[in-house]
């Protein structure tokens, strides 16, 4: 059942689209709107505009778009009701009765109700029962305080099959839906086993508190050191960073990235809250720009050893693209954090933070890997790769103290590196203005990538300037509804959006596009305000409307009239189309 009209309006006036994205990206004044770096995909160049008087956003690049609404379904992968439940408790609204009766919200919510009773469990099985020793003596040896285990709910899955599982059912919990949760699976011969088993505990918490998935480290025995939950519908691993529930509480604009639980744990035990780890998996665009919402500053505290030091450099790379600054800390004596703070201590791990270096002197140093700087070719070699980190220093400032310090240290004219290093400038410069328009190009081809829009290009056009002429002169409607049936669309997604926009008008006056996210898609409703952003750019008259109505009239008499292929499906379309293909 749809939500009440008057409370969806009553929601986005109380959640202005700037202010809520404001939360989430650094947002610049542009003339009355504001531009940004695009959340949803990665860029150097704001391409993502907010506009306030609409009250939606469009980016340019990847075709993102939508209202505030939408905009929270992507940013936090959430369906519409949860979204709209989301702005609702950020404006101290209350949900309609009607809103609680959805399967998948349901569902979603069931998975967070048994994630939190398997928590408890496990955290149970560590502190007080007798099968739990093993993972008592396993967080003792890794000198694990009872406050630290409490804080982060830590715990022991029992060495056994089913102990979990039939807990779990024992508390009114259907084995689907523990399955659905990932704390168990599924045998091929059709029985039900627990999905950790003895291994101690991590619970995965949210930045709402909710528990959304779980990490396990063996203790001893066979199988993969650490195992993670799969992605449910409550968890996707990629958009997550353990801890960081507990850093966004931190009031420094600076964050910790280590490597894994323990990592993360004994840094917050020795007194920095400010720490987070990825969950399985490297470092991944969505969480290097989730980082970007709480900090200006990234220390990479990553392991010293080769794996580590490959991940480093991933992680520049992508924290760079998100627009942090990146420092690198050096361990010495030590081969991660957990084991430099159990030996040297608390004091000496935040002189080390304090003494970070940059990534660039971390990327310098890399240049001269597997050369001989002893050697002309060395040096040579070495001098090439230092002039392509060094040109990739936007700051000018910046770029000229590292370009003396490799001058100084090479001895060589520093006019000859400068010269160097602005060639290559501008041609990354060149490149990237090409890539912007490769990016905006791309988004363009890919609205027009479906069988229809490309069989019926010119029909494509004019419905979109239908449609967006409608917005902007919504009392023209009845004149243009008379004239243009809905049937006489080409396309399947205008001739849909034509019919809701008819519909939704001829019912308020008031009546917003945008108002049908609850039955669009989060990508369909970035079509949507694609058509609006293109009708601020172009002047669409009534003299153009009349255009679009008489291509489109014409088009459809002569489909009608050329053969019963205009009442085909898209797939006997697509069928018939490489037929023919096939007889040329």
């Amino acid at each position: 059942m749809p939500l009440p009209e008057d409370f969806v309006l009553q929601l986005k006036q109380n959640n202005p689209i700037e202010s809520v994205m404001a939360s989430y990206v650094r947002l610049n004044r542009s003339s009355r709107d504001y531009v940004c770096l695009c959340p949803f995909h990665s860029e150097k160049s704001p391409s993502c505009h907010v506009n306030v008087a609409g009250q939606y956003f469009h980016c340019f690049g990847c075709g993102a778009g939508g209202d505030v609404i939408t905009f929270i379904m992507k940013a936090e992968n959430l369906e519409y009701i949860e979204a709209v439940r989301f702005l609702a408790e950020r404006a101290g609204m209350s949900m309609p009765e009607d809103a609680k009766n959805n399967d998948f919200s349901r569902l979603k919510a069931r998975i967070l109700e048994i994630n939190r009773m398997a928590a408890r469990y496990f955290n149970h099985v560590l502190m007080k029962e007798p099968y739990g020793e093993k993972g008592r003596l396993y967080f003792s040896s890794r000198k694990l305080s009872v406050k630290t285990i409490t804080k982060y709910g830590l715990g022991y899955a029992p060495d056994d099959w089913r102990r979990l599982t039939d807990h779990l059912k024992s508390q009114g919990c259907r084995e689907d839906e523990i399955v659905a949760a990932n704390l168990a699976r599924q045998s091929q011969k059709g029985g039900v086993y627990d999905s950790f088993r003895d291994r101690v505990m991590f619970p995965i918490i949210d930045l709402r508190g909710n528990v959304i998935a779980f990490g396990g480290r063996i203790i001893d025995g066979e199988g993969p050191k650490y195992l993670n939950s799969s992605d449910t519908p409550v968890f996707k691993k990629s958009r997550n960073l353990f801890s960081l529930n507990f850093a966004k509480r931190s009031e420094e604009r600076r964050l910790i990235l280590a490597e894994g639980y323990m990592d993360v744990i004994a840094v917050n035990q020795a007194g920095f809250e400010n720490v987070v780890a990825t969950l399985g998996t490297a470092l991944t665009p969505e969480q290097a720009r989730l980082m970007s919402q709480y900090a200006d500053e990234v220390i990479i505290a990553y392991d010293s050893d080769g794996p580590g030091q490959a991940a480093t450099q991933k992680a520049i790379n992508l924290l760079g693209e998100a627009g942090i600054k990146t420092k690198i800390i050096k361990m010495e004596g030590a081969k991660d954090p957990d084991e430099f703070i159990k030996k040297f201590g608390a004091l000496r791990f935040k002189q080390l933070l304090d003494n970070s270096d940059g990534a660039i002197n971390f990327q310098l140093a890399k240049c001269k890997n597997d050369l001989d700087i002893e050697s002309d070719t060395g040096r040579v070699e070495y001098l090439k790769r230092c002039v392509n980190v060094l040109a990739a220093i936007n700051s000018p400032v910046e770029r000229s103290v590292y370009v003396s310090k490799v001058a100084k240290e090479q001895g060589i004219s520093r006019e000859a590196l400068d010269a160097q290093i602005n060639s290559v400038i501008r041609k990354k410069i060149n490149s990237g203005r090409k890539q912007e328009w490769t990016d905006i190009r791309t988004f363009s081809d890919k609205r027009r990538a479906d069988p229809q829009a490309a069989a019926f290009p010119k029909e494509y056009r004019a419905e979109r300037g239908i449609i967006a002429y409608l917005t902007i002169h919504p009392d023209d409607l009845e004149y243009v509804a008379d004239r243009l049936p809905a049937d006489f669309f080409a396309t399947d997604f205008n001739k849909k959006l034509y019919k809701k926009l008819i519909s939704g008008m001829r019912i308020s006056s008031d009546f917003n596009i945008l108002s049908l996210q609850s039955e669009f898609s989060a990508d369909e409703m970035g079509k949507i305000t694609d058509i609006l952003s293109e009708a601020r750019q172009i002047d669409i008259n009534r003299s153009a409307a009349e255009d679009y109505i008489t291509t489109l009239r014409n088009s459809h008499e002569k489909r009608a009239s050329a053969s019963p292929a205009a009442a085909l499906s898209d797939d006997e379309f697509l069928k018939r189309l490489n037929r023919l293909k096939n007889e040329k």
